[in-house]
């Protein structure tokens, strides 16, 4: 990308058919370098906020795999308005509240304008808009200085990306810094820009290599402007508009495929470390096992566990990784280790690689079968240096060509073979295709090839795509092998395609240190936007020394409050390259009770991390979100403190959530939004448990031994369960014979409380706010289901709990509504709500004339009532 050819066609025509239709699209022609070169650009409307654009030649093909395919126009009860103007050169698309302006004077130029506003939302650069590049093109956009724009999937912090450049690419990015490195580990060309009055969303449907250059580029005459440039091949951009981000981030998804349900055992504290299946003596099968217990030794309980490779390493000279090979002293009878870890009640991930080193015993026959990319070079497989054995060691091999049958097939049975073994979920790690040469051929034989698309490199294609089917084939592969139970894959690279088959990714290899950890937040917001959305990160550091105490504690009570609550790692040292070490939530005793106590508030809150997923699956909701999505309406979440976003997030609709970045620190500072200008409010859930006005930043104390600010929207509910691993699925299951059930639900409410001014001493006569007879009502909901059965079988239920507050009393009803025979295993029970801690109102029941059953005050101090729950 560092040379440049650009030429900007001009000259355009609009099409015969185009002229004489009504559709709401139209297609121009123009001409390239020479007379003989034909441009095309097409911009049609298929939805009332969707808009697709192309730019092509015959040496410029569309995308010829694109991530997401082109939908059928759509505009349910909305007409597409139409309008060419006298001279023929521009036309109006108007569809609901969208208008689009394309003229072509002289470029062609795209203008968007939302909601009848006279600035426009989105505009193309005059003179520059359309450009083809050598082999591939470019897409100019006018820059909006001061606004806020996100996505691109996964990206160095701050969280907003204006006047930054960045590389359309995905890399090994071992120990990265979160506020530098670029790339990171995903491929994914959707960018949003956000402003109060509006969003729009470009995304490019390409797997080919590109830049994105926000704003960072600014030139005398062409001013401030935003560029795109792809390496390989024609345009095709999709626009997204809406009046918010969550409409855009929506629109999108349903474009590209909404986020993939994870199974709800992924909601707990997943364990792994490459020590573990490093060593010989130890066996490595007993390290895990050996792990395993030391958690339920020290109270700490397990979900699921990730095997790294270590399974993989040749048990003879040279000792290198063997994608589907097991290490037979480590492990001699995967099946009987998988069977004791199941026992336990932790699921298994297999770490596997989509490459294979010379030296594997299957290597000669891949060769031979045309499994490799082709070099054109030497006709041959293409060879590379690969990750093999120690950190930072390497051995020749070759990367697996998905598009070809061999390939993609022996991958497919590779899968197949781990989970006939126990293994429950496949781990594609290292897959981001960081081949060196753009001429390596691929076989297209899993794929279609357009009609006249010839040429087979890499560069056009896309080493990308190799990601996507990468987790395509795992995907399918343990659909058949296990078609009962819904299929996990964990995905380090990704594209937008990508997350079509895998339901969860993570920031790859960081590093330990507090920057790291709170350059992080800003990485999973981004990747929100993205629909990467059951999102984490490698708590206390992947690369790196080991974490201090107080880093350990910091990392890991911001960690459970996010989708994805992992501790793994591979640390290194000169003086052990190979086996490393690992951190162990109770490797210091001094901290063990807290990270115990946090890790046990994990297990409780997973009814309400699971249903965010539930809710991500159905809506495109991040679980984890900016603290602007929802309050677009508060100039506050526009400013710079608020849109780098690095320090606070949403985590859910209920809690906003805040860390602690600097040893010895004891306090935080945090901006709590306001929609209305008088939102009720927030309630800290931890001591000293005071309220907090909306719309205002607060210190609030957060010392590390106590917990950082995890604060309550006044008005919401957080359902919660047992403070260990459970199973809502009815039956037995021989596999996992140990799991509790999941049998007891309760609710905690925040309602405005009366006392508003929390460190009044009482003996001073603490005041109170009037008791007021008016009753305010509030209204939460929530969605549950078994966790585990495929996501199109299984059956959801939504959990109301609606609670009127008055000054004397708190009225409930809880209402549960089933969307086919399946119910929670709590229901029989009921469910227990529970109030603040300082809240002794009364819990009544909807008219006001009966009290619920009092059940006294739970071990934390607060009151709690057990309500009955009526069928809908």
């Amino acid at each position: 990308m560092y040379q440049q050819y650009e030429h900007v066609p001009k000259h355009y025509v609009l099409d015969a058919q185009s002229e004489s239709s009504s559709a709401p699209s139209l297609s121009l022609t123009g001409t390239g370098r020479s007379d003989d070169e034909k441009v095309h650009f097409g911009f049609e409307a298929l939805r009332p906020n969707l808009f697709r654009t192309t730019f092509t030649t015959a040496k410029h093909p569309v995308p010829p795999h694109p991530s997401a395919e082109r939908p059928e126009p759509a505009f349910g009860s909305i007409k597409p308005e139409v309008s060419l103007d006298k001279d023929g050169s521009s036309q109006t698309i108007k569809v609901g509240d969208v208008k689009a302006v394309v003229e072509w004077k002289n470029t062609p130029n795209v203008t968007i304008y939302l909601d009848g506003q006279e600035k426009p939302l989105h505009q193309d650069l005059g003179f520059r808009s359309y450009a083809l590049d050598s082999t591939g093109v470019a897409h100019y956009t006018q820059y909006k200085s001061d606004t806020l724009h996100v996505g691109l999937g996964e990206k160095a912090g701050p969280m907003d990306l204006s006047n930054r450049g960045f590389s359309i690419t995905a890399s090994d990015t071992f120990g990265y810094d979160a506020y530098r490195t670029d790339p990171l580990y995903k491929h994914i060309p959707f960018l949003i820009n956000a402003t109060p009055t509006g969003c729009i969303g470009i995304f490019s449907t390409s797997h080919s290599r590109g830049i994105w250059n926000v704003g960072s580029e600014i030139d005398g005459m062409w001013g401030h402007f935003k560029v795109y440039r792809q390496s390989h091949g024609g345009l095709e951009e999709y626009l997204i508009v809406g009046k918010t981000v969550a409409e855009v981030v929506r629109s999108y998804a349903e474009l590209v495929g909404f986020p993939l349900l994870a199974p709800r055992y992924m909601m707990g504290y997943i364990g792994g470390g490459m020590m573990y299946s490093m060593t010989d003596d130890p066996r490595g099968g007993e390290n895990v096992i050996n792990f395993i217990k030391n958690c339920e030794k020290h109270g700490m309980p397990c979900s699921a566990f990730q095997m790294s490779s270590g399974y993989t390493v040749a048990e003879v000279e040279p000792k290198t990784r063997n994608v589907f090979t097991w290490n037979r002293h480590r492990f001699p009878d995967p099946r009987a280790f998988t069977r004791e870890a199941h026992k336990h009640g932790v699921r298994l991930l297999a770490n596997v690689k989509p490459y294979v080193l010379a030296n594997h015993p299957a290597y000669k026959e891949l060769v031979e079968t045309g499994a490799f990319f082709k070099d054109p070079k030497t006709g041959s497989a293409a060879v590379a240096r690969l990750w093999s054995a120690g950190g930072g060691e390497s051995g020749e091999g070759s990367h697996l060509d998905f598009t070809s049958k061999a390939g993609f097939n022996w991958w497919y049975k590779g899968v197949k073979d781990l989970k006939e073994v126990g293994i429950d979920a496949m781990w594609n790690d290292n897959n981001e295709y960081n081949t060196p040469d753009d001429e390596w051929q691929c076989a297209l034989e899993t794929v279609t090839v357009p009609e006249g698309v010839t040429r087979k490199n890499i560069g056009l294609w896309g080493r990308a795509l190799h990601t996507e089917l990468n987790g395509k084939s795992s995907h399918d592969a343990t659909i058949e092998a296990e078609p009962g139970v819904r299929p996990f894959i964990l995905t380090r690279s990704a594209t937008a395609g990508t997350m079509r088959y895998c339901a969860s990714s993570w920031s790859g290899d960081n590093v330990t240190s507090w920057e790291g950890m709170k350059g992080a937040n800003a990485l999973a917001l981004n990747a929100g936007f993205s629909l990467l959305q059951c999102y984490g990160h490698d708590i206390g550091g992947f690369e790196g020394p080991q974490p201090t105490p107080e880093l350990l504690v910091r990392w890991i009570q911001l960690g459970v409050h996010s989708p994805r609550f992992t501790i793994n790692c591979y640390k290194t040292s000169p003086d052990d390259n190979l086996v490393g070490e690992v951190i162990e939530p109770w490797q210091y005793p001094s901290t063990s009770p807290v990270i115990r106590k946090t890790i046990e508030r994990r297990y409780e809150l997973v009814p309400y991390t699971y249903s965010q997923i539930l809710k991500s699956h159905r809506e495109a909701i991040p679980p984890q979100r900016w603290t602007g999505w929802g309050y677009e309406s508060d100039p506050v979440v526009w400013t710079k403190e608020v849109t780098r976003a690095d320090t606070q997030y949403w985590f859910g609709d209920s809690l906003l959530i805040a860390g602690v970045y600097e040893p010895g620190v004891e306090t935080a500072k945090v901006y709590l939004p306001d929609a209305s200008g008088g939102d009720p409010g927030f309630l800290n859930v931890n001591a000293p448990y005071q309220f907090l006005k909306s719309g205002a930043w607060h210190e609030i104390s957060s010392t590390w031994h106590t917990s950082i600010p995890v604060l309550a929207r006044v008005g919401s509910a957080i359902p919660t369960g047992k403070p260990k691993p459970t199973t809502s699925v009815a039956g037995d299951d021989p596999e996992f014979p140990n799991l509790d059930k999941d049998d007891v639900r309760t609710v905690e409410i925040y309602p405005p409380p009366l006392e508003q001014i929390p460190h009044w001493p009482k003996a001073f006569g603490q005041r109170k706010a009037p008791v007021d007879t008016e009753t305010k009502w509030f209204s939460y909901s929530w969605l549950e289901d078994d966790g585990q059965s495929p996501a199109d079988k299984a059956e959801a239920v939504e959990v109301t709990v609606k609670y009127g507050v008055s000054g004397a009393e708190i009225r409930v009803k809880v209402e549960l509504k089933k969307e086919g025979k399946w119910e929670p295993l709590w229901l029989k029970d009921n469910i227990t709500v529970v109030l603040p801690v300082g809240e002794e109102r009364a819990v009544k029941s909807e008219d006001g004339k009966d009290a619920h059953e009092d059940l006294d005050r739970d071990d934390k101090g607060r009151r709690i009532w057990k309500v009955k729950v009526d069928l809908k």
